[in-house]
């Protein structure tokens, strides 16, 4: 295994929209980069948002951001994360970035830890995802990685967040990525099949066709309510919902007597002061609530400047 190079620093890009929704999760993200950045054991350099509703909005001078256009109208079909490729192309292209490594986040990330620099030049790290599987999908990922190109087990089973990347080989991805999103959104077949994870695997197979592997770190993120320690993780990954009983019993797919849901706030940002999970519920779930309370009790104007 390659030495990991810890001391050079990387770029927190996060890809977001102008979207109440999208603003709250990157406010509570960008808070708690503040409070991990320079802490011992932490390799994180400057930090953008890369906004691509193509226009500024209310948060510009919160957090800094890069604005970049969306895709051509129509494009998209729909499906917004397509534009992630496409912001990252022509941020590459135009921004400074002074780091030599990019760490790709998204808004609903959380630092729990101290994030070192996991990855080395050649070797990118990324996050295993138990729902990306290229080598049970052969028939559809040879559309897009022919038998030439190798096995099917060279596409690693990743998104491209996290994802920290050497910035060369980004750029080098990058381009590959968008074009790979655009022709699987395009095919029925694939478009059925991968659903709201198309853009995952886009960013698996452009990686693989330029021949690169991921080093895989399941001590990058965590995902509650699934993962229920949080211990030396790095990110918390607030996708799921988390619903429970009183008694502290997890009801997933049943609206909980207790919940923490995003989903429950796509047009404004959630109340301060949450009320805490009932005993019972694991330490990961706790954690995230006294987290983004302790993000909303200190951010100014949390209730009054993001709304949709």
């Amino acid at each position: 295994m390659e030495i990991i190079n810890t001391k050079a620093k990387y770029h927190v890009a996060v890809t977001a929209t102008d979207a109440a929704y999208s603003q709250w999760q990157c406010r509570i993200m960008y808070y708690w980069y503040k409070k991990t950045k320079d802490m011992p054991g932490s390799a994180m350099g400057k930090f953008t948002r890369i906004l691509h509703s193509g226009r500024g909005d209310q948060l510009m001078n919160e957090i800094p951001t890069f604005v970049v256009d969306p895709l051509p109208e129509g494009l998209d079909r729909g499906y917004i994360v397509l534009n992630r490729p496409w912001a990252f192309v022509q941020w590459l292209e135009k921004a400074e970035i002074d780091e030599e490594y990019i760490l790709m986040a998204e808004p609903d990330h959380i630092f729990v830890n101290p994030l070192p620099n996991l990855a080395s030049e050649s070797e990118p790290a990324g996050y295993p995802f138990f729902y990306i599987k290229p080598a049970e999908n052969e028939k559809i990922m040879r559309k897009f990685y022919p038998k030439e190109n190798g096995p099917v087990t060279d596409v690693d089973p990743i998104g491209n967040s996290p994802v920290i990347i050497h910035k060369y080989l980004l750029e080098e991805i990058a381009p590959t990525w968008v074009n790979v999103s655009l022709r699987m959104k395009d095919d029925p077949e694939t478009d059925k099949a991968f659903g709201w994870v198309l853009e995952m695997y886009a960013y698996a197979v452009a990686s693989a066709l330029h021949g690169i592997k991921h080093t895989l770190r399941k001590d990058f993120m965590l995902q509650p309510p699934w993962d229920v320690d949080v211990g030396k993780k790095f990110i918390i990954h607030f996708t799921y919902g988390c619903d429970y009983n009183l008694k502290g019993q997890l009801t997933y797919g049943k609206v909980g007597e207790w919940r923490f849901d995003k989903r429950s706030y796509l047009m404004g940002p959630p109340p301060k002061n949450i009320s805490l999970p009932p005993p019972g519920v694991p330490e990961s779930v706790v954690r995230l609530v006294k987290m983004v309370n302790e993000a909303t009790a200190n951010i100014p104007n949390w209730e009054s400047l993001n709304r949709s």
